[in-house]
């Protein structure tokens, strides 16, 4: 299990903005977050990644006990996880390899040759092979958000929180956007997407969590859907300009 919350209360400040929550999330599972603005969906993932303390309640995410983890605690944390943001944050001052090689030494990594490497690695998972070389700007948004992907695999995470990571996008570049993040989890990550994309959604159905009126539902709160999503999914191909 990757994330396991019991009647657990999230505080913004002295706000309290969601009460009785309880969610269980495996490994391999692929689950929407949604909610109106405002409803909660944010303060949840800053809860998950240790932006905001979690004061009443119980939850753990990948193994870390949430009530109890220290500031000097939260980095390791982070590793891991894999957050893709929305308005990517990639370093514009830097190609893409030198952007990706930043967090591998923020991380600890330490061997150059072995850094390459995973690099390598994680921008031919997304379709970016010999991009690496390009700064952000001469990217299309869809290949700025694979990178973001890519630089959120580096790690090797179990869990990847991704937030309204289509919202800047196209229909078409978000639909493979979609395809990748859901080949992602088929092999073995945990996937949870906070979006506004309904038809999206539609189109790719699975398990949803819905924040509303300062608690959260889930669509299967007792027999949760396994994903049993389009085993016919292609990953993009590079030269597929997103």
């Amino acid at each position: 299990m990757i994330i396991s919350i019991e009647n657990a209360k999230i505080f913004q400040k002295q706000s309290l903005i969601l009460q009785d929550i309880s969610i269980q999330i495996d490994k391999g599972e692929f689950v929407y977050l949604i909610g109106k603005t405002g409803s909660g969906k944010s303060s949840l993932l800053k809860t998950l990644y240790g932006d905001l303390p979690l004061k009443e309640g119980t939850a753990s995410v990948c193994d870390f006990d949430l009530t109890k983890l220290k500031k000097s605690q939260i980095p390791f944390l982070r590793r891991k996880l894999g957050i893709v943001f929305q308005d990517f944050q990639l370093l514009s001052d830097r190609s893409i390899h030198d952007n990706l090689n930043f967090v591998l030494k923020a991380t600890g990594w330490k061997d150059k040759q072995k850094m390459n490497e995973r690099i390598e690695e994680v921008l031919k998972s997304v379709g970016l092979t010999n991009k690496g070389f390009k700064f952000p700007h001469e990217l299309s948004g869809g290949e700025q958000q694979r990178v973001v992907i890519a630089r959120a695999l580096l790690n090797e995470p179990d869990l990847i929180l991704a937030d309204e990571p289509t919202g800047n996008l196209d229909p078409e570049t978000s639909e493979e956007i979609i395809k990748l993040l859901f080949e992602i989890s088929k092999k073995g990550k945990a996937i949870l997407m906070a979006t506004h994309d309904y038809q999206l959604m539609q189109k790719f159905p699975t398990r949803t969590i819905k924040c509303e009126n300062n608690t959260i539902s889930d669509s299967s709160p007792n027999n949760y859907i396994k994903n049993t999503i389009i085993d016919n999914i292609d990953l993009p191909q590079e030269g597929n300009n997103l």
